[in-house]
């Protein structure tokens, strides 16, 4: 392709539209609530059904890539991304919302894929850091807007439809990007043979949504057997699905986990700090958020306004991580998870003090939360880099979507889990109760981002073991 700019910019949008819609939905969360008298249960499922779906076709949506082409798996996504879209902002109940933001992540995990898959086919070697430097600047900003737009929208009502207008926006970018990908976006695929591996998605997918299922309703409904009887499932399947991998491998086929790449410590460990991380910031995101609105009456506007200081701090650790680490080695990441976490503790008891004293402003949260951000940032930034040091070349593609998907199975886990915590106590009822809620549950996120400070450690350990440097960037 003699200019690339205009296909990477589809692919870009795409994957910001896919980012934003990850936190987008938080924000609007009690306004849903109570526009559909959906259930606490139901306002779980309206976050953990997108990261679902996407863990679910994530590492699957790469295989098609490679397997019928680039454009027309990245099609089939947007076009289905953007139909779900549309049935999210017509639903008329929980249950047809929950079902949309499910939709969302199973064709939001087809377009994702081929945004890196088309840095690849797009560019050469030696062009291709700025351009992945540039995908990483969008992600960071995708998580600064998501929240924000949210608010601005749903406090605008600029279309009349209340909450429904985050997910209405999707609708006429879905349809320019489906436009121009048919134009610009190459039709590349691999000249390597790849086999899809259907029965390894339905086992994991069934396990962990066995998990979250009994988690949610669990709770809901007095842990009756229909759903103690899918959390005990849950965990069997995977068990086969890991035997499953096991075989594919060993019959030369291409399966969703290479389980061996668990023998690499650097990837073990890189995989504890993914999931972990991924369940405290999200689990975090969505208490902290409900409690805003439903306790202290904030508005969907400043609610998202308090989220800017945690983005805004991780921009600034993601630009400080690559020199840090360098010097100092992945004993940053530990340091950025430790540091996350007594901003978590600090802005908890910042929220709490206006029950008794019957006051906030969203700014005093949001600049407690920028340390918290930086924390963050020094995390993320070098993960990948350092989860794939020490993995041969030939499986960096196999564990990279691995790491992905471990990523949305810990969101999901970490939404049931901190989640069931937090609405176990209705916030919505007593304001003493809502605040005892809130710190158990935030308890549960330090715990979390403790066991990311453990794992970079262990991985600090290794590297200075070996003495080999870790570079990011």
């Amino acid at each position: 392709m003699r200019n690339p700019r205009p296909a990477m910019v589809v692919l870009i949008v795409a994957n910001f539209m896919d980012l934003m819609d990850t936190t987008v939905v938080n924000v609007a969360l009690p306004s849903i609530q109570a526009d559909l008298r959906a259930s606490a249960a139901a306002v779980e499922w309206l976050v953990a059904a997108y990261t679902l779906g996407l863990a679910a076709t994530l590492v699957t949506g790469g295989r098609l890539g490679d397997l019928v082409g680039i454009r027309r798996v990245f099609l089939v996504g947007v076009v289905g991304f953007t139909a779900a879209s549309m049935t999210a902002t017509i639903a008329g109940g929980a249950e047809v919302l929950v079902l949309a933001r499910a939709l969302q992540g199973m064709f939001a995990g087809l377009m994702v894929p081929q945004v890196l898959a088309g840095v690849q086919a797009l560019y050469p070697p030696e062009s291709r850091a700025p351009v992945f430097g540039l995908v990483g600047f969008i992600t960071g900003t995708a998580s600064v807007v998501g929240p924000v737009l949210s608010g601005l929208l749903i406090d605008a009502d600029a279309f009349g439809i209340g909450w429904r207008s985050i997910f209405v926006i999707n609708v006429p970018v879905g349809i320019g990007l489906i436009i121009a990908a048919a134009r610009w976006v190459p039709a590349t695929r691999s000249m390597t043979a790849v086999r899809l591996d259907l029965p390894g998605v339905g086992f994991a997918t069934a396990g962990v949504l066995g998990i979250v299922f009994g988690l949610i309703e669990g709770r809901e409904h007095g842990w009756a057997w229909w759903t103690v009887l899918p959390l005990l499932a849950g965990p069997a399947l995977l068990v086969v699905f890991v035997a499953w991998q096991r075989r594919v491998e060993r019959t030369g086929g291409t399966p969703v986990l290479r389980i061996g790449l668990f023998a690499d410590r650097g990837f073990s460990s890189g995989a504890v700090i993914n999931f972990c991380l991924q369940a405290g910031l999200v689990g975090f995101f969505l208490v902290v958020t409900v409690h805003l609105q439903q306790t202290l009456g904030f508005d969907a506007l400043h609610s998202g306004l308090v989220w800017l200081g945690l983005s805004v701090g991780a921009l600034a650790g993601s630009a400080m991580a690559p020199r840090l680490v360098s010097s100092f080695g992945p004993i940053v990441m530990a340091v950025g998870a430790l540091s996350f976490a007594v901003s978590m503790i600090i802005v908890v008891g910042t929220v709490a003090v206006p029950v008794i004293d019957g006051g906030l402003s969203w700014w005093r949260p949001a600049v407690l939360l920028i340390v918290g951000g930086v924390g963050m940032g020094l995390v993320i930034v070098p993960l990948f880099d350092v989860a794939l040091a020490t993995v041969p070349s030939v499986d960096a593609g196999a564990a990279s979507g691995a790491l992905s998907t471990i990523q949305q199975i810990g969101g999901s886990l970490g939404i049931a889990v901190i989640g069931g915590v937090f609405f176990a106590t209705s916030p919505g009822g007593a304001r003493g109760d809502a605040v005892d809620g809130l710190w158990r549950a935030v308890a549960g996120c330090v715990v979390a981002l403790l066991l990311v400070g453990v794992a970079a450690l262990r991985v600090h350990r290794m590297h200075r073991g070996s003495r080999s440097p870790v570079t990011t960037g």
